[in-house]
């Protein structure tokens, strides 16, 4: 199945994640926002993501906070899978 360019995941990370930043948490709801170094918004559900490194709880992560990430295609498209807090 070929995609887009809008849906293709962002450029290769030099190392084990992709850079980012939390742009925006829904504790109520249990969800988030990722943006990537080149720009690029990806949501999360924090059912469906594992959060790495020093801060390893959903309840935790902050707005702002540097992160590094990986992504997985689900029904809805292109969405965080990993959230790693640190090296």
């Amino acid at each position: 199945m070929e995609h887009s360019d809008d849906e293709s995941p962002p450029d290769t990370p030099p190392g084990r994640f992709y850079a980012g930043t939390i742009k925006k948490l829904f504790p109520g709801a249990g969800m988030g926002v990722v943006r990537s170094a080149t720009g690029r918004e990806i949501p999360f559900a924090a059912v469906h993501v594992i959060v790495t490194g020093p801060i390893n709880r959903f309840e935790d992560l902050r707005e702002g906070m540097t992160i590094g990430f990986d992504v997985g295609w689900t029904s809805k498209g292109l969405r965080v899978t990993v959230l790693h807090t640190g090296d």
